[in-house]
């Protein structure tokens, strides 16, 4: 009686069984990779807002000032966004029939505030304010990217748990002197202090910053 299996057999079965090996290890790789990915995350993502407001135009283009509209960021753990009336303080004057600002028109006749579509955001199991952060010397760059770049705003970094750890074991690299906090294409030259000068400036190293109660409380 012949062989029930001819000699490719063995080949074939060798195939699929590492095919199927490497389907199941793929699978399970992306199953825990997924949750980190800046897909996942909306890394990049612009998001549609009522408005589709320019920081490039507004800050690169106009030179306004990120206190201009987001006018608590340096005294409340919210960094705000601004009233209709922050916008009509120009729009009043220039641009007053343009159809892309007829939500922003709208909002003043009709006394309601616009709303705007949060781009970045931490868990509520997580405290963050951005007063102290700001009066520690971390840009907003360092979160935010480089927004005045951004003709759409994105979520520009993960703002994982990692990522914000990774900062506070090691804030020294996103420190910057208090007068370039705001200035998101700013880069450090020959005489800007190093980072064991700036965490002495801001007082940082004298409590241990991964500690759990600084985030979670």
């Amino acid at each position: 009686m012949g062989a029930p299996f001819t000699s490719r057999a063995n080949i074939i079965m060798t195939t699929c069984l590492a095919v199927i090996a490497c389907v199941v290890i793929s699978v399970c790789l992306l199953w825990f990779a997924w949750p980190y990915s800046d897909y996942d995350r909306h890394v990049g993502w612009a998001v549609e807002q009522p408005v589709p407001f320019s920081h490039q135009h507004h800050v690169a283009g106009l030179g306004l000032d990120c206190r201009f509209c987001h006018s608590s960021v340096e005294r409340s753990a919210q960094a705000s966004l601004p009233p209709t009336f922050t916008c009509m303080t120009c729009h009043s004057q220039i641009w007053t029939n343009a159809a892309v600002l007829a939500a922003v028109r709208d909002s003043l006749l009709r006394n309601t505030p616009m709303t705007w579509q949060r781009v970045t955001n931490v868990p509520d199991y997580v405290y963050f304010n951005h007063s102290i952060h700001v009066a520690k010397g971390v840009g907003c760059e360092s979160c935010h990217g480089n927004v005045a770049a951004m003709p759409l705003t994105y979520k520009a970094k993960t703002l994982t748990m990692q990522f914000c750890v990774n900062c506070h074991r090691n804030p020294g690299p996103n420190l910057r002197p208090a007068e370039n906090i705001f200035d998101t294409d700013w880069h450090p030259g020959p005489d800007t202090p190093g980072a064991p000068a700036l965490m002495a400036r801001y007082h940082l190293g004298r409590r241990n910053l991964t500690e759990c109660s600084i985030c979670h409380r």
